[in-house]
């Protein structure tokens, strides 16, 4: 039923979702409540402005919410944070909101609404972290020694942000450089953690 209400495109999407909740590391506890918290810091960014959701992100993994995207002033990013804060669910909020000009933000807003209506020029960043998140996304999926699931990246004005847990040392190291060697990528910020060593 539920597949009829969303269309072939729609439960394509679904099932891939949930295969890919199932492969995570995380309990499916964690998964509800992140989920719960995400969902619920865009609501409320909705209800202030929602032209906020087209470059504002909130990714969490296991109670830590990485906020990236762009505002176009310092009043806007404080409110945010300050919003991310009152869930007291969240154990850690990362902020790395940019602040950039009133000109840029319009231009990386108005190419998320007509991405082909829009002129391109001014706009090349935008479509390149667009280009540099599908980009990591094919690699880290194809790579045998990554568990991409565990995994969530955003790239904005080049540079990509990573949340998440590793297995071990050596694929948060092969994870790292596969994001340092995609073209267009300025600059890695990592968040991930890496998953303790079961005791002996």
């Amino acid at each position: 039923m539920l597949c009829i209400a969303l269309g072939t495109t729609g439960c394509t999407a679904l099932v891939l979702a949930t295969a890919k909740k199932l492969r995570e590391d995380r309990q499916t506890d964690d998964q509800i409540t992140d989920t719960q918290i995400g969902v619920n810091f865009l609501s409320v960014l909705s209800d202030r402005d929602n032209k906020l959701l087209l470059d504002v992100n909130a990714d969490v993994w296991e109670l830590r919410v990485l906020l990236t995207g762009t505002v176009s002033d310092p009043k806007t990013k404080q409110e945010l944070i300050k919003l991310a804060h009152a869930d007291k669910r969240s154990k850690k909020i990362h902020d790395e909101l940019q602040v950039v000009s009133t000109v840029e933000q319009a231009r990386r807003v108005n190419a998320s609404l007509y991405p082909d209506e829009a002129p391109k020029e001014g706009l090349s960043r935008v479509v390149g972290d667009l280009w540099i998140e599908t980009k990591i996304s094919a690699k880290l999926i194809a790579h045998v020694d990554v568990t991409s699931v565990n995994y969530r990246w955003r790239s904005v004005r080049n540079i990509t942000y990573l949340i998440g847990r590793a297995q071990n040392q050596m694929e948060l190291k092969t994870v790292l450089a596969i994001l340092n060697d995609t073209e267009g990528v300025s600059q890695v910020k990592s968040f991930v953690e890496v998953k303790p060593t079961p005791k002996s």
